[in-house]
């Protein structure tokens, strides 16, 4: 397996900008999980390292070498696509082997036929062998899919939102799967989605883009609990993190600069002291409850702990666990909370 660098790349379509000033590393053997919305450059950034954009400025390299103008068949990369592109009238086993019958890489029948077998037990469908691509589930399609990127034994696998047609239960087997498949090889893995659940569950770390810039890249729980500005802090969490007015909760100590304050649902306090807020909405989960307020006239959403219910219409306090808050100034950037900030000035002079 290989790194791969980007640095400053940008890529413009007429005068669209995909992918702007985009500097990012994947270290040997990393998830790498870009997320953003439709439109922040996701599919792009994965073209331009396949070789299939050519960027209009910046670098790009693999395993070290200077790959930026080299054609695709040059980089050993494979890329899953969003759809199956699998050949229809073909056999899964015939679907694994065609990327092993390509000019210049034609294996031994018997090394081809313990490859295929391998990469199928892998992925749990060495069953399914003889079957034509059109018998199978979307979520087999998509193992073959996968299978047939992981076939050639690539420097880098690319994939481009591989789960987002499957069902629910579909897409959670096989995020299950792809993680451990990825750490069974060491493969070095870039994987765009727009799904936060897909990223925290799958990524080393997470690349957050927005209009093809790269605002924060680090681990889930680093991206989670300390976005930089209320884009991130909005992409990850479900429910989304409420952005109130800083009065709202009547915190102490806040800084002047403080516009917003960001609360996540499940550090909202409901019942004991605070202001009261009005139950608008119940929606029960099953291992969560919901409960949307109406706060003097701001919606909040907070999660019920466990074995506890609440009514429509009911009036409770609202208040906020201690030192959960996050600020934003007034561009939506994150500000340092005053307790922290002394905290940290101590520890550097003790």
């Amino acid at each position: 397996m290989a790194e791969i660098a980007l640095q400053k790349v940008s890529k413009h379509f007429g005068d669209t900008a995909a992918v702007k000033d985009l500097s990012l590393t994947v270290a040997d053997g990393e998830f790498v999980v870009v997320l953003g919305p439709t439109g922040a450059g996701k599919t792009t950034t994965l073209r331009l390292v396949a070789g299939l954009e050519r960027p209009d400025e910046g670098r790009i390299e693999i395993d070290g070498v200077d790959v930026t103008t080299a054609p695709p068949a040059a980089r050993d990369v494979s890329f899953v696509f969003q759809q199956y592109s699998l050949y229809p009238h073909y056999s899964v086993y015939q679907n694994l082997a065609f990327p092993l019958q390509a000019p210049g890489r034609k294996l031994p029948k018997a090394e081809l036929d313990a490859r295929v077998r391998e990469i199928a037990t892998l992925l749990r469908i060495d069953s399914k062998l003889k079957n034509r691509a059109t018998q199978l589930s979307g979520g087999e399609m998509q193992r073959v899919a996968i299978g047939r990127a992981l076939v050639r034994a690539p420097n880098v696998f690319l994939m481009d939102e591989p789960l987002s047609s499957l069902d629910a239960k579909l897409r959670e087997d096989l995020r299950i799967e792809l993680k451990r498949i990825q750490r069974d090889l060491g493969a070095t893995l870039l994987y765009v989605t727009h799904d936060q659940l897909e990223a925290m569950t799958l990524a080393d770390r997470i690349g957050v883009l927005s209009e093809g810039r790269l605002v924060q890249i680090g681990t889930p729980r680093e991206v989670y609990e300390r976005p930089q500005n209320i884009y991130v802090a909005r992409r990850l969490g479900s429910p989304q993190i409420n952005i109130l007015p800083p009065g709202l909760l009547a915190l102490p100590h806040l800084p002047d600069a403080a516009a917003n304050l960001g609360v996540r649902p499940e550090d909202l306090v409901l019942g004991g002291e605070g202001k009261s807020g009005t139950v608008r909405a119940v929606e029960n989960l099953g291992v969560e409850t919901v409960v949307l307020l109406d706060l003097e006239g701001h919606s909040l959403r907070a999660l019920l702990p466990a074995g506890e219910s609440i009514a429509t219409g009911t009036s409770v306090p609202v208040s906020l666990r201690h030192d959960a808050a996050l600020l934003f100034d007034a561009a939506g950037e994150r500000l340092p909370r005053p307790e922290a900030e002394t905290q940290r000035r101590q520890a550097h002079v003790g």
